[in-house]
């Protein structure tokens, strides 16, 4: 039946689970469903057959083991971080918002960041993205070493960044009780000796000012000023 016809009142519905063959994208699918429930933790073989009315034996024909179904997961995230046409005037701008997409991105499906910690995604999007930011490095002049190095130092701060993220929302939400509420943290810098500490105890009223969004960006900055300084160095 064309895609664009109604479904019939007494036939299954054509998204039923019963209905669906199995396939690695409809089970990326069904675990996307369970990240975007539970998180990372609540993803398994299991978990995602129980999506699929289907037992877990019927998923390892189309993906391995819970690493890699992990691992297609994080790059159907990564297809989600828009792409800048690489333009060579404005580099510094493009590379900028494509780690500020990035991290935002990652926040977007809860936990997904910290299962990157680590490893190297070498999935087609993920590559998409470091395609595209070691253009934007060389039209912006930054040398080659500091174009490959870049590549990671960045990708581990966008990744931490949103790992943390991710971790203040769960705080939020009430579901890791073991967090420190960021009160009790701020009462417990507040009660340093200032004659043992007198420069952390003096920058007190600063260290808790600006947002998460403030402090990434401001982070960012200091690494792509460092980048733009090595592409203006002579030689």
């Amino acid at each position: 039946m064309p895609e664009d016809m109604p479904d019939l009142p007494w036939r299954s519905s054509r998204t039923s689970p019963f209905r669906r063959s199995l396939s690695r994208e409809v089970i990326v699918e069904a675990a996307m469903d369970v990240l975007r429930k539970d998180g990372v933790d609540g993803v398994s073989m299991r978990r995602v057959a129980t999506e699929l009315s289907t037992g877990p034996a019927s998923l390892y024909a189309h993906v391995a083991h819970k690493e890699e179904l992990i691992e297609l997961l994080y790059d159907e995230v990564a297809g989600d971080i828009p792409l800048p046409e690489p333009d060579p005037e404005r580099w510094r701008e493009q590379v900028t918002q494509l780690w500020v997409d990035s991290r935002a991105t990652l926040l977007r499906h809860r936990d997904i960041a910290r299962t990157s910690l680590g490893s190297i995604p070498l999935g087609p999007n993920a590559l998409a993205v470091a395609e595209v930011t070691v253009t934007l490095l060389r039209m912006g002049g930054v040398p080659e070493q500091a174009v490959a190095w870049a590549v990671d130092v960045v990708g581990l701060f966008v990744t931490a960044s949103a790992v943390e993220g991710s971790m203040e929302a769960r705080r939020r939400e009430g579901r890791d009780p073991t967090a420190p509420d960021e009160m009790d943290l701020r009462e417990l810098v507040a009660g340093l000796p200032a004659d043992r500490f007198p420069n952390v105890v003096s920058l007190l009223p600063l260290l808790a000012v600006g947002s998460d969004e403030e402090r990434f960006r401001f982070g960012l900055e200091l690494l792509v000023g460092g980048l733009v300084a090595l592409a203006d160095r002579p030689g």
